[in-house]
């Protein structure tokens, strides 16, 4: 009896241990490519911003809003020359690309230099079609802190040269909700790109920076 309940016992640290160190070596690993101001960044071609959630008149969250004004910071920094939007805009009730793009407009960064991208329904759809869809090589990656680490290291997993640009606060309402969310995120990133290797919801053949229109 004691013998089983010392293999239950190692089984369950095992366990643990397989659960958190690549969830661990995605966050600290990726710390050193993450600037906190727009002026510091290395320029790139092109800023990846990431959706979340829009309000139900159709206007940005905060979060989403501080990642969009981030974006714009390198714009106008000339940091970048196009800004893609990446998230969901998969029905005509919730377009969070569509509020990303109208803020940034809002704040000077002309149409012709934004795209769209409405299928990016999460971070691993949003950086792989960034590659795959869009053909980008070298980008500037825009979002919160917490979620820079993941974004990074998915980039740099479908072959984009990237770094981050944390926008927005430190910390926001319900802020240990969403670095939960993300530990668990990590971890299933991990473990989609060494093991299962899925392919986004939406795919489409590459149409490219330089031929894209909204």
């Amino acid at each position: 009896m004691k013998r089983a309940l010392q293999a239950i016992g190692l089984l369950v640290l095992l366990g643990a241990v397989a659960t958190v160190i690549p969830g661990a070596w995605v966050h600290f690993r990726y710390q050193r490519l993450i600037y906190t101001q727009a002026d510091q960044v290395p320029p790139a071609p092109v800023a990846i911003v990431f959706g979340a959630a829009v309000r139900p008149n159709g206007e940005p969250s905060w979060m989403l809003a501080d990642r969009v004004d981030a974006a714009v910071q390198l714009f106008k920094a000339n940091k970048v020359q196009r800004v893609l939007m990446s998230g969901d805009g998969s029905g005509p009730y919730y377009d969070e690309v569509t509020a990303m793009k109208q803020h940034a407009i809002e704040q000077g960064v002309p149409a012709d230099n934004i795209i769209v991208d409405p299928a990016g329904l999460r971070t691993y759809d949003s950086c792989y079609r960034a590659k795959e869809v869009f053909g980008i090589d070298q980008a500037i990656l825009v979002t919160q802190g917490y979620h820079l680490p993941r974004a990074l290291y998915l980039a740099n997993s479908f072959g984009i040269k990237a770094v981050g640009l944390k926008a927005g606060l430190d910390h926001y309402a319900q802020q240990d909700y969403y670095d939960l969310r993300e530990a668990a995120a990590s971890i299933l990133t991990w473990y989609e790109v060494h093991v299962t290797h899925p392919l986004p919801r939406f795919l489409g053949a590459l149409v490219g920076l330089d031929t894209q229109t909204d």
